[in-house]
Formats: C-alpha cells, sequence, structure tokens
C-alpha cells in the first residue's frame, strides 16, 4: 500500500498575472496531521483549496491514493473541509446540523441517529443534540462544524484557519481538542494558520511557505531548532539573526569577534546568516563573555524576562528568568551548538 495518501506533484496558480503558488510539490501520509504555515498571501490557502478541488492548478497535479484528482469535483472527493467561518444552518438544530451531510447520503434513520451520537460524544457535545446553533459559543460552533465535517468519514479533513475567531484561551483549548481527535480517528489533517504556536502544537509535521514556496518540511523540533534559513528561523518563534561570515569549518566571524560553531560544509570565507534563539543567549559579568553590551529594555513575560542588550554591532533579544537593570553593563555568552549558521537566500528574505 502507498504509504502517501495526498502528493501534490509542481503545482502552479496565478491570479491576475501574480503567480500564487510557485511549483508547489509535497507529500502527506495517512494518518498525518499536517500544517501549512506562512504569512499572509504565502499561498497556503490556495494550497489548500486545490486539495478539496475548489481552486484548479494552472499546471501540476493532485494525486489522492494514488488517483490523479484534478478534473474530480469537490463532492465526489473523500475530502471535507471546515472553514474559519463555520456555516452552519441557523435554522437547524445541532443533532441536525451534525447529521445534514448523512441525509444527502440517505442513510437510514438508524444509522443516522447512531452516528450523530457518535459525533457528540467525540466533540463532546453530548446533550446538546436539541439545542440551537445561534444559541452556542464560537467554540462549541466550531465543534459542531468539526462534527458535520468528519461524520460522513473522510478521508481528509482540510482545516483553513479555523481557530481564527476564537479568543486565546479557547484557542489553546481546542488545539489539544483537535490534536484528540485526529488521533482519534485516525483521519488525515491538513491544516492551514498564520500562527506558529498552533503549528508546532498539534502537528506532525509543519509545512512553512513564503511566497508560494514551500522553505522547509520537518517535525515541530526541527522546524524550531534547525531551520534551513533565515525565514525560517524568524517566522518560528524570536530569532536573532545577525551577518556573518564563515571562515572555515566550525568557526565563524560576526559582531567583529571569531565564535566556535559546529556547521562544516561552507565556503571559506562566505557570507552567511548567524541565527541564535533569544533563550540560548546567557547573561554574564561583563568582561566574561564574547559579546559586551548594555541593557536597553526589559520586559516581563510572564516565564522569563526580554532584554534587549546593545552591542557596538548589534541589539540581541535575550529570555531569561533573572532580570538585569537598564542601562548596566553586561557580557553575552552562547554555546557552539546554539550557534546556527545559514546560507544566505534572496527568495527567504524577501
Amino acid at each position: 500500500m502507498n504509504q502517501n495518501l495526498v502528493d501534490l506533484q509542481n503545482l502552479k496558480k496565478e491570479f491576475d498575472g501574480t503567480p500564487v503558488l510557485r511549483g508547489i510539490s509535497l507529500s502527506i501520509k495517512r494518518r498525518e496531521f499536517v500544517t501549512l504555515l506562512g504569512p499572509s498571501g504565502c499561498g497556503k490557502t490556495t494550497t489548500l483549496r486545490i486539495i478539496g478541488g475548489f481552486e484548479q492548478p494552472d499546471s501540476g497535479d493532485v494525486f489522492f491514493d494514488g488517483k490523479r484528482l484534478n478534473d474530480v469535483p469537490p463532492y465526489q472527493r473523500e475530502i471535507n473541509t471546515v472553514f474559519q467561518r463555520y456555516a452552519l444552518f441557523p435554522h437547524l438544530n445541532v443533532a441536525e446540523n451534525i447529521a445534514f451531510g448523512l441525509h444527502i447520503k440517505k442513510l437510514d434513520r438508524a444509522d443516522i441517529k447512531r452516528k450523530t451520537a457518535e459525533m457528540l460524544e467525540l466533540v463532546g457535545l453530548r446533550g446538546f443534540e436539541n439545542r440551537d446553533v445561534t444559541s452556542l459559543s464560537g467554540g462549541q460552533q466550531q465543534r459542531v462544524a468539526i462534527a458535520r465535517a468528519l461524520v460522513c468519514e473522510p478521508r481528509v479533513l482540510l482545516l483553513d484557519e479555523p481557530l481564527g475567531a476564537l479568543d486565546l484561551k479557547l484557542r489553546k483549548d481546542m488545539q489539544i481538542e483537535l490534536k484528540r481527535i485526529q488521533q482519534r480517528t485516525g483521519i488525515t489533517f491538513i491544516y492551514v494558520t498564520h500562527d506558529q504556536e498552533e503549528a508546532l502544537t498539534m502537528s506532525d509535521r509543519v509545512v512553512v511557505m513564503n511566497h508560494g514556496v514551500i522553505q522547509q518540511v520537518g517535525s515541530p523540533t526541527d522546524i524550531y531548532n534547525e531551520p534551513v534559513n533565515a525565514f525560517v528561523a524568524d517566522f518560528i518563534g524570536e530569532s536573532n539573526i545577525i551577518d556573518g561570515v564563515m571562515l572555515e569549518d566550525c568557526k565563524v566571524e560576526f559582531c567583529g569577534r571569531t565564535f566556535e560553531c559546529v556547521d562544516k560544509g561552507f565556503e571559506k570565507n562566505a557570507p552567511v546568516d548567524v541565527v541564535i534563539r533569544p533563550e540560548d543567549l546567557k547573561i554574564v559579568y561583563a568582561g566574561d563573555g564574547l559579546l559586551q553590551g548594555v541593557v536597553e529594555s526589559i520586559v516581563f513575560k510572564g516565564v522569563h524576562y526580554e532584554m534587549m542588550v546593545r552591542t557596538q554591532f548589534f541589539t540581541f533579544m535575550v529570555h531569561s528568568t533573572m532580570a538585569e537593570s537598564v542601562g548596566k553593563t553586561v557580557g553575552l555568552s552562547v554555546i557552539p551548538f546554539d550557534i546556527h549558521i545559514m546560507h544566505k537566500s534572496a527568495e527567504a528574505q524577501a
């Protein structure tokens, strides 16, 4: 059996002469939770709509379980979609909304009742069967929309920023809930968001996109700890990105000093981007670090302090559980493993 359920091959799409997708190729496995992540206009929603059949690619192919889908209309695909606007039917109650697709399929009444009850249990709405959907909270309405999409047992569920309308606490709760539902049903989820935390929290794999190009595909840990370029490093969490020169293997120069690192394979004296996460910088006594600077600002973030430390060449963001006073001169230290070197990329930084 082919392990890949969805295969995208060199998808290209333009709107009004402007390229939106520039050759997207991606394979998605069965039972996988994959998130398309990127800023507005990067092409992630267009990719999702092509998978669902709501848009046609200008060129390239969509394969589902080995069969070409390009000419198959949305209603004939084993794929359902949950949109940011839930589009529930206001004249139907909760159970009737969930069962709508089953009635279209003309299932018998007993099967409809059983499947609807299973979905209500799955999304935590048992006892809400007869409630008016307009009386529900945003989170409850979203659960109804998810249940309605899942009740017909699609093999793939597409989710287009479905948490965008919810408040922060409810959004965090629903992140956990969505992952639980996906693991319990075993359905392949393809999720679109511009929210890095959502992507890192829920996904088996994250697909980072920018300007219609896939920048990196990997596990949340890989994407965060080993970004392939400055765009990914800057988009996924906070980063200090400094101009540097790779002197030789495992030796890089930036901010007027030479540092040991663990990266190899660059040309000698190649210009590079040096990426250091704020939590990987340690504040030490002024004379003890290779870098020295002045604390310009400090903000309490709940679990850490965020400090801006201005050195002669660059102002670093530092995250620490210990606060230093504004105006104090401090040293900055970083171990070689936490200095990430990457090729400069005009496309990635555009």
